[in-house]
């Protein structure tokens, strides 16, 4: 069965799958589509050599059918459609004792701290397994970045009608988008890229490009001189630091939503004078994950949207090269893991 393999030096080797029997608590999926996300393209690109252990099989976001089961697993069924909650905690450190396993201090991160799911089957353990209701497992693929996006949006304690301010239309800005939209929020993406930008708008949001127009002057007159409520700062660009804490509110929150490698600048002079609040938010809660699989299953958010085209597992060093090129226009690539 298929499996593939980062080897080091941007390459990706296709090879036999590990087939790991599933002991007592775990679960053995068939893996149907799996997502490429900024942790794959990092991995692919040397940047994680030092945290991963060659040969590698990335991926963590994905979809796919229980086919075998271990020892007092309850919560899924054989033939069940399922999604993965790709995070090993510890349960032992203040993280995990006080209820926030998702920022476990000793975090194994399926698809980077150990193996992940681009490959045919995948076992893991039963609690990390989510059975899901009958959708296309394409969709169901996306739940893993949607649940980002749940906890991102609800990290910011978004009201109905306050004004947000999503910096970054990748995929992930998208979905915030689409998930505050969804609670009733009046969305705007800051983006530059034109392709991302184009489609932002068919989707329906106002979208400012800050290369071409005053980002900030835009979004006071936007705001009667307000500024927005909430600021989502997705781009992990040193401009979009520098102008959260500009188009905030008095009072308002930003949430940093994307990782930097190295320590960013920040003015702290404006978070004084506007007593600002800016929240730091990783991964997701169960809660999130719950939430991201009912709103996939309602059909109520325009995911198939984001998805540019879909690759069988064959291609995926293929695909990966070509993403982390300038030229791409894709925003989520699937990859095809089984049929």
């Amino acid at each position: 069965m298929n499996a593939a393999y980062y080897v080091g030096n941007k390459t990706i080797k296709l090879g036999e799958s590990k087939i790991v029997p599933p002991k007592s608590n775990e679960v053995q999926i068939r893996v149907a589509y799996a997502g490429i996300c900024g942790t794959d393209l990092h991995i692919y690109e040397g940047k994680m050599d030092n945290r991963v252990t060659m040969p590698h099989v990335p991926g963590h976001e994905c979809s796919g059918i229980v086919i075998n089961k271990g020892e007092d697993v309850t919560n899924v069924s054989i033939s069940d459609k399922v999604v993965i909650r790709p995070l090993g905690y510890c349960g032992k450190c203040e993280g995990c004792l006080t209820g926030l396993s998702h920022i476990c201090y000793n975090m194994n991160f399926l698809g980077a701290d150990s193996d992940g799911c681009m490959q045919e089957y995948w076992t893991v353990p039963a609690h990390m397994v989510y059975k899901i209701p009958d959708m296309p497992l394409e969709r169901a693929a996306l739940v893993e970045p949607l649940a980002v996006a749940c906890h991102d949006v609800s990290m910011s304690g978004l009201q109905f009608g306050e004004t947000a301010l999503v910096i970054g239309g990748g995929p992930i800005g998208l979905l915030i988008a689409m998930v505050a939209r969804d609670a009733g929020a009046n969305v705007v993406i800051s983006e530059i890229n034109e392709f991302r930008i184009n489609l932002a708008k068919d989707l329906g949001f106002d979208v400012i490009n800050p290369m071409k127009e005053d980002l900030v002057k835009k979004i006071f007159d936007m705001t009667n001189g307000y500024g927005v409520d909430v600021v989502f700062e997705v781009s992990g660009s040193e401009m979009g630091v520098s102008t959260m804490t500009k188009v905030a509110k008095a009072r308002g929150r930003i949430v940093q939503v994307a990782i930097f490698s190295e320590p960013a600048a920040v003015d702290l002079r404006t978070v004084f004078f506007r007593e600002l609040r800016i929240f730091g938010a990783r991964v997701y809660e169960h809660k999130d994950y719950t939430r991201a699989i009912n709103l996939a299953a309602s059909d109520r958010l325009p995911l198939e949207r984001i998805v540019s085209r879909i690759e069988p597992l064959s291609r995926l060093g293929e695909v990966l090269e070509e993403l982390t090129s300038k030229n791409t226009n894709d925003m989520k690539v699937l990859i095809q893991c089984s049929e």
